[in-house]
């Protein structure tokens, strides 16, 4: 399995959006990266959280992967694309990417608190979904966990929430 063609790419483009949460979480923010790839591989989006600098609840790493490929592709129809996320997404990003009509979707480590593509919900194979599509978990599944953790375990030491707000 870890040769396989489709394997590599997908670790590929999961490298990027690590870069990505990366950089999110250097400015603060939880560390969630997303990168949208073309039917023949190419990059047509990217997107990290941006909740605390837009001051945005639906910032997510997500959505502004799927609202800047709409813009690139000149369509909200992104049924030929794959998005690459490093967290399971949440019911707001799951039902976005539905929405998208997105060809597949790639992620890093399951959510347990608000996972809703296999964790906690599936919305997409959910009777309310008019859209069903692949989805690929536990691409570089230890890499993304660590991340998190590391990045919630420094805001725990310095005394502040997952968010940047001081524990009272």
């Amino acid at each position: 399995m870890w040769q396989h063609p489709d394997y590599l790419v997908h670790r590929h483009w999961m490298e990027r959006a690590i870069a990505l949460a990366e950089t999110a979480g250097q400015a603060g923010e939880v560390p969630v990266g997303a990168v949208i790839v073309g039917a023949t591989g190419e990059l047509i989006a990217e997107g990290e959280n941006r909740r605390e600098r837009d001051h945005d609840p639906t910032a997510h790493a997500e959505i502004l992967a799927l609202r800047a490929a709409g813009r690139s592709l000149q369509s909200w129809h992104l049924n030929d694309c794959t998005l690459y996320v490093t967290l399971e997404p949440c019911p707001m990003c799951a039902g976005a990417i539905i929405q998208a009509r997105l060809g597949t979707l790639v992620y890093g480590v399951d959510d347990p608190k608000s996972g809703a593509v296999r964790t906690v919900l599936n919305l997409p194979d959910s009777a309310c979904s008019n859209h069903r599509l692949p989805v690929w978990g536990g691409i570089l599944e230890a890499p993304c966990r660590q991340q998190l953790q590391a990045w919630f375990a420094q805001r725990r030491r310095k005394g502040m929430d997952g968010i940047g707000t001081p524990n009272e």
